[in-house]
């Protein structure tokens, strides 16, 4: 347990399942209070609240939309509450819609843009007038902002807008002692990402890495650890992509 992590503040967006339950946990464990957020998956948030404190960690769980900005505010409002404030925000809360450029839908363009875009820029807007002294943010992005698949145009785009995002807000903050950076996964084994592929393409996917598997939440989670520990302090302003060497 990282000892400098105690009586410090995570919000997790997203928290309930894949990735972002497994960075919960993974933060809780390394001495974190975690805020399990979640938009709509109340029960599976609470397993994830369960599992931590049955393991001696922290947690509450948190609903909120936060491509509204509205409920961002009120899941800051909900940690300064309970715990006096935060830490660290982890935006992990994102969708996926794939379909090439002349195919994709204007109701599914805009639902991607307003959780994977406007979702992350209201929390990091709560963040930067809210964050405690030393903070961390920590954003995702995807390793197809490089990979640039055909169908992937604007999942990829919004993850380019969090990329850039990303470097403004850690020059913004200039003075606060609070870095901002985002991990970028490559091809993770989540449901995600398993939804709607066979077994071939999951098989041809994992070995497109130099590491010929895909990653794992616990993989990702890692990477997220690292950001927010105390090895990660001197990391500002960067982009990590966690994919195993695919790009």
């Amino acid at each position: 347990m990282n000892e400098q992590a105690n009586n410090q503040v995570a919000i997790v967006t997203g928290a309930s399942r894949g990735i972002g339950a497994a960075v919960a946990k993974r933060l809780a464990q390394d001495g974190f209070t975690v805020v399990v957020n979640y938009a709509g998956s109340a029960q599976a948030a609470e397993a994830v609240v369960n599992e931590i404190v049955a393991a001696g960690g922290k947690a509450i769980s948190a609903q909120a939309d936060v491509s509204k900005a509205a409920d961002a505010r009120r899941l800051f409002d909900a940690a300064e509450q309970v715990y006096g404030g935060v830490d660290v925000l982890v935006n992990n809360a994102g969708i996926m819609n794939l379909a090439t450029v002349a195919e994709f839908k204007d109701d599914e363009f805009d639902r991607l843009f307003d959780v994977n875009v406007k979702g992350s820029f209201n929390t990091m807007r709560e963040a930067a007038k809210r964050l405690r002294h030393g903070g961390r943010v920590i954003n995702f992005s995807s390793s197809v902002v490089g990979l640039l698949q055909p169908s992937y145009g604007p999942y990829a785009a919004t993850k380019a807008a969090i990329e850039a995002a990303t470097v403004v807000l850690a020059r913004e903050l200039r003075g606060r002692q609070i870095s901002v950076n985002a991990v970028a996964p490559g091809p993770t084994a989540t449901d995600l990402f398993l939804t709607g592929k066979s077994d071939e393409l999951v098989d041809r996917l994992a070995r497109l890495a130099p590491l010929e598997r895909l990653g794992t939440p616990d993989d990702i989670a890692a990477a997220v650890a690292f950001l927010a520990g105390p090895d990660g302090a001197w990391i500002n302003g960067q982009v990590l992509r966690a994919n195993g060497g695919i790009i």
